[in-house]
């Protein structure tokens, strides 16, 4: 019995191994660790015959890649951190980022209890790619939601509506109506959100300790080198 080819599904350790093929620059060590989360977080999705790419899940890797990435030295090689990262999972880091910076600039513009009334009639299809996108996610037999999908939904509202963002019991009503017009669970959506706005506070911490110890290290310098000046040769 003859069997046809099948295509190897690709591992985590293909995708890492294509990202340090990209990347050859070591990468600072408080850093590595937000990389290759995420790298292992795009690849499973990558390979997961329900996930579809979206611009919504786009701003959502671009707006993780940016905020826990904030800092890094040398800042020159986070470009090519990011691109290795898209193309590790054979994605292009240019549409990510065309996909997000649409999203954003239409989410500016975006009146939240309308897009809610657009979305209540699906049928009718959506009038820009934030709509269309989030319509497509309703009209689909099997949408497979993640965790960057939300934080690309949640940083659309936080543009569009920039007080739900202090205002918890307004953030958690709006993120309800969402949750049941997409039909996703509202407690993993609220959950995963949850969990990225205190990784946000603890990385906040981090880097003002990172910052600190790099002031001492620079006094410390200064004061010997001046030291070294005033001291009898």
């Amino acid at each position: 019995m003859k069997f046809g080819s099948v295509d190897k599904i690709r591992t985590v350790s293909d995708s890492k191994r294509d990202f340090y093929t990209r990347h050859t620059r070591p990468i600072n060590s408080v850093y590595r660790r937000v990389v290759e989360e995420l790298l292992v977080e795009m690849h499973l999705l990558s390979v997961n015959v329900d996930f579809h790419y979206d611009p919504i899940y786009a701003l959502g890797v671009v707006t993780s890649f940016e905020k826990f990435m904030e800092g890094y030295r040398p800042g020159e090689d986070k470009p090519n951190i990011f691109n290795a990262l898209c193309q590790a999972v054979n994605g292009n880091p240019e549409v990510y980022r065309r996909d997000a910076e649409n999203m954003i600039a239409i989410a500016k513009e975006t009146n939240i209890d309308s897009l809610l009334s657009q979305l209540q009639n699906p049928a009718m299809g959506g009038n820009n790619q934030l709509s269309d996108s989030l319509v497509s996610v309703i009209n689909a037999p099997k949408f497979k939601y993640s965790r960057l999908f939300a934080i690309g939904l949640y940083t659309i509202l936080a543009e569009a509506q920039p007080e739900m963002i202090k205002e918890k019991e307004k953030r958690e009503q709006i993120l309800q109506k969402f949750s049941e017009i997409l039909h996703l669970s509202s407690e993993k959506l609220q959950k995963d959100l949850d969990v990225y706005r205190g990784n946000l506070d603890k990385m906040d911490q981090l880097l003002k300790v990172i910052e600190d110890a790099l002031e001492a290290e620079k006094k410390k310098r200064q004061q010997k080198e001046q030291e070294k000046q005033t001291t009898p040769q």
